[in-house]
C-alpha cells in the first residue's frame, strides 16, 4: 500500500536515517552491523532487517547483523540466518544478479524459499545488493509479516541506505584490520627485540666455547687419539651450525630494521655455485651441476653464498637418499631485455604442500623448515631482493620442488 508521508517528510526521514548511520561507531564489524539493522528496522517499520554477507568458506549468505525484533529472534531460533547458495531462492538471485527486488506477496513468489514464507510468515520483503569496498559482498533485506508493506519508493530508500551501510561496514572492517595489524606489529617488534638480544648473548657464549673445542681437537690430533678427534670434530661442526643459526637470527633482524648491507663486486657465479654445492653435498645426496664455464655477475659474493647455502641445504634436507639435487645455471634476457642469471635448484623430495607454498618465504613459517628455525628460505628470498633479483618456488606434491634464483648481471639498481 502507498506510504502516507509526503515527499518532503520522506526526504527528511531519509536524511535523518543516513545521518544516524554515519554516527554509528565502526570499531567492530558485528556490533556495527547489528546497530545498523536496528536503525533500519525502526526507520522502515519492518518486522526484521538483515545485513547479510557472503561467506565463501561455506558458500552461503549469512545474516551477520539482524535486528533484535521478535521476527529476528525467531529467525535465529529456526536456524534460518544462513542461506546456502546451492539452495537458491530470491535472496540468492538478488545477490548473484545485483538487481533489487520488492514484493508484497512473498507467498506467491515461486522463487522464494518455502522455509522463509512458512517458517517466518513473511509476506512483504525488500532485497537490495550490498556493496562493501567496491565489491558486491551481500544483501540488505527488510521483511514484514504484513502484505503490501513496502512500496517502490521504500525500495529506492533502502537502496540509498545500502550504499551507506556498505560505507560503514567497510570502515568497520578497515578499523578491525588496522587494529589486528597494530597488534601483530607490536608482537613482532617485541619478538624481534627478544630474539636479537638472545642471539647476541648466545654468540658471546659460543665464541669461547668454539675456541675451547678447537683447542681440544688440535690436542687430540697431536696425541693421535682418533676417538677424541672424531668426537671433537663432531662437536666443532655442531657449533658451526649453531653459529650459522645465530647469524641467521641476527641477519633477519637487520633485514627487518633495514640495515642489511650488500657490497657488489664482479663474481664468477659458476665458481661460487660449484664451491657452495661442494660444501653441502653428501654421500647420500650428491649435487649435480649443469652450468656454462663462466658467468660473471655484479653481486655481493658473501651474501649470495649465504642465500645459496640456505636454498641448497633445504634441498639436500628434503631429498630422499640416493636422489641427487640438480642445480642449473643459465644466462638469459628478462622481458625488458636486461641480462640476468638464473640459478635453479631442484630436489626430488615430497614437494611443498599447496597450503604452505604462499607463505613459504615468511619468517618462522610452520613446516617450511622442518628441524630448523624457518629462517633459511626467508633470508634467501630477502637477500635475493637486496641483490636486485628474486627467489621463487614451484612444486607439485610428490614430485619435489624447484627454487629459481634470479640475479641481474649488472648488479642491483642504485
Amino acid at each position: 500500500m502507498e506510504r502516507k508521508d509526503d515527499a518532503g517528510q520522506g526526504n527528511e526521514r531519509l536524511l535523518t536515517m543516513l545521518e544516524r548511520l554515519l554516527e554509528i561507531d565502526a570499531t567492530e564489524i558485528r556490533a556495527a552491523l547489528f546497530e545498523m539493522s536496528q536503525l533500519l528496522a525502526h526507520a522502515f517499520g519492518a518486522d526484521k532487517v538483515d545485513i547479510v554477507l557472503y561467506d565463501a568458506s561455506i558458500d552461503s549468505l549469512v545474516a551477520m547483523g539482524t535486528s533484535d525484533t521478535p521476527l529476528g529472534r525467531k529467525q535465529r531460533t529456526l536456524g534460518l540466518d544462513r542461506m546456502p547458495i546451492a539452495n537458491g531462492g530470491r535472496e540468492v538471485a538478488v545477490f548473484q544478479s545485483g538487481e533489487s527486488h520488492v514484493t508484497g506477496h512473498a507467498e506467491q513468489d515461486p522463487a522464494e524459499l518455502v522455509g522463509l514464507v512458512r517458517g517466518l510468515g513473511i509476506r512483504s520483503s525488500m532485497i537490495v545488493p550490498l556493496v562493501v569496498g567496491g565489491v558486491r559482498r551481500g544483501l540488505l533485506l527488510a521483511s514484514s509479516t504484513t502484505p503490501e508493506r513496502f512500496s517502490e519508493r521504500d525500495l529506492r530508500v533502502l537502496e540509498a541506505a545500502a550504499r551507506w551501510v556498505g560505507m560503514v561496514a567497510h570502515r568497520a572492517e578497515l578499523v578491525e584490520q588496522l587494529a589486528r595489524e597494530a597488534v601483530e606489529r607490536g608482537r613482532r617488534a617485541a619478538a624481534d627485540e627478544l630474539v636479537t638480544v638472545v642471539a647476541h648473548d648466545l654468540r658471546n657464549y659460543l665464541t669461547p666455547l668454539k675456541a675451547r673445542v678447537d683447542l681440544l681437537l688440535r690436542r687430540a690430533r697431536r696425541r693421535k687419539n682418533q676417538d677424541d678427534v672424531k668426537d671433537a670434530e663432531v662437536a666443532s661442526r655442531e657449533l658451526d651450525r649453531l653459529a650459522g643459526m645465530i647469524g641467521n637470527l641476527l641477519d633477519a633482524a637487520r633485514l627487518e630494521e633495514g640495515v642489511f648491507g650488500v657490497t657488489p663486486q664482479p663474481v664468477d657465479l659458476v665458481t661460487l655455485v660449484r664451491e657452495t654445492a661442494a660444501g653441502l653435498a653428501t654421500a647420500e645426496t650428491p649435487i649435480a651441476l649443469a652450468a656454462p664455464e663462466e658467468l660473471v655477475v655484479q653481486t655481493d659474493p658473501d651474501r649470495l653464498r649465504q642465500a645459496l647455502e640456505n636454498v641448497l641445504a633445504n634441498a639436500v634436507r628434503h631429498s630422499p637418499p640416493g636422489a641427487p639435487v640438480e642445480v642449473t645455471v643459465r644466462h638469459e634476457l628478462d622481458d625488458a631485455g636486461r641480462e640476468q642469471a638464473i640459478v635453479t635448484v631442484r630436489d626430488r623430495g615430497r614437494g611443498i604442500p599447496p597450503e604452505l607454498l604462499p607463505r613459504l618465504f615468511e619468517r618462522f613459517a610452520a613446516g617450511a623448515n622442518r628441524g630448523g628455525l624457518g629462517l633459511g628460505l626467508y633470508l634467501a628470498q630477502r637477500i635475493a631482493v637486496a641483490l636486485g633479483g628474486s627467489l621463487a618456488a614451484d612444486s607439485s606434491p610428490g614430485q619435489g620442488a624447484s627454487f629459481h634464483f634470479t640475479l641481474p648481471l649488472d648488479g642491483p639498481d642504485r
